[in-house]
């Protein structure tokens, strides 16, 4: 039979992905880029930068915990509603 799919088909020979593949292309875990800042160095860092560095994760710890009330709230919707029925 002749399938039209076939066509679609690449019947070169020869390996499809003859390259490495990089760091990039790998999953991530979660917590690496967490873990990566826990252990950079803080003694290169001036008083200035070290505030800056602060602000900068205050700021991210409080998006954090907006973007966590809202799943909360999200979620807690999402059960009453199945609840009802």
């Amino acid at each position: 039979m002749n399938f039209p799919c076939c066509a679609l088909i690449d019947k070169r020979s020869g390996a499809v992905n003859t390259s490495p593949m990089d760091d990039d292309d790998l999953p991530r875990r979660r917590s690496d880029e967490l873990t990566a800042l826990t252990k950079q160095s803080l003694d290169p860092l001036s008083v200035d930068e070290l505030t800056d560095r602060i602000a900068v994760l205050e700021a991210e710890v409080a998006r954090t915990k907006a973007h966590m009330a809202a799943a909360s709230a999200f979620k807690s919707n999402a059960e009453a509603l199945f609840k009802r029925g």
